[in-house]
């Protein structure tokens, strides 16, 4: 199935796995790849030489194209921006941020920047920048989200912009992807499924949580202070809440979250732990391999897609 964004990323299928901080590492990222997605690497907070590793470690495992998600707020990213330049990494997206400042050096080395967007006004702002598509990524998501559905920022997304559009937030299967299609997304990003790979390093708690997960099972915290945040309720999510609900400060309850995402997916421990999921994980009922994941969203939403024309 070929698209603007298969093109030009060089894939198989327009599916790209979320560059998750802690749960994207090099296992991950080289299997959906090999299985015709593209992996992401996630930079996260962590030092320049643990990506640059990780880079090194997943070519051991796929020559096929795999890129890095670089979250501009870290205190390492200009370092991880020079790093992606220096291993020869081809696509790079980016979050929390703009990644104005590492443009030109990025364009000069052939990289291929694809940033998270969560407004319209912030996509028209990358496309200015120099980006090459962007993820509109809704409020559906795990983790830092913005307010906007998927449903309603892809289209306005591509509406605005004149640079392909990637769809997130909400997306687990074959209907997310042929309904992305429908919106005018060119491919779509998805976290929580690939969270419960096979060659997903997350605790098997964790990924045991996901797939116990109900509909309504997520809670947002940090909206008071700007700063939201989508996991799955747990004892820290409630207590969050409550303490956010007396006023405290956000240094206050970031400190209460200091480490619990780590204590999720390295630990397993999933009562006073971060577990970020997006409001799909009710739709993920079991684990798989990356590849059988991959093969059984295409085969979905192509059979699909085929018989749409009969519905008009």
């Amino acid at each position: 199935m070929q698209t603007d964004i298969t093109k030009l990323l060089g894939i198989e299928y327009p599916i790209i796995q979320g560059g998750m901080a802690w749960v994207a590492e090099h296992h991950l990222a080289a299997a959906v790849s090999e299985a015709g997605g593209l992996g992401l690497i996630g930079g996260a907070n962590a030092p320049a030489e643990v990506v640059r590793n990780e880079i090194r470690e997943a070519r051991k495992l796929t020559s096929k194209p795999f890129g890095v998600n670089v979250m501009l707020m870290s205190p390492h990213a200009e370092d991880i921006a020079k790093v992606v330049v220096e291993e020869g990494i081809k696509v790079v997206t980016t979050g929390a941020g703009s990644p104005e400042k590492y443009m030109k050096m990025w364009k000069e080395a052939g990289i291929v920047v694809i940033p998270v967007v969560a407004s319209v006004a912030l996509a028209r702002r990358m496309e200015r920048t120099g980006a090459d598509a962007v993820v509109a990524e809704g409020t559906e998501s795990g983790g830092h989200i913005g307010e906007a559905t998927t449903m309603t920022l892809v289209p306005q997304v591509v509406d605005a912009v004149n640079i392909p559009v990637i769809a997130a937030g909400g997306i687990a299967d074959g209907r997310g992807l042929a309904a992305s299609f429908m919106l005018g997304a060119k491919a779509v990003q998805m976290g929580t499924r690939f969270v419960v790979a096979d060659e997903s390093i997350v605790n098997e708690a964790y990924k045991d949580r996901i797939i116990a997960a109900k509909d309504i099972d997520s809670a947002v915290t940090g909206r008071s202070h700007g700063h939201p945040v989508r996991s799955l309720r747990n004892a820290m999510t409630r207590e969050y809440s409550k303490l956010e609900a007396e006023g405290k400060s956000f240094e206050e309850l970031e400190y209460l979250t200091l480490g619990t995402l780590r204590k999720a997916v390295m630990e397993g421990d999933i009562v006073h732990g971060t577990v970020m999921a997006g409001q799909i994980a009710g739709l993920v009922s079991k684990k798989q391999s990356a590849k059988e994941i991959i093969d059984e969203i295409m085969s979905e939403a192509t059979n699909l897609l085929k018989n749409a024309g009969s519905l008009v």
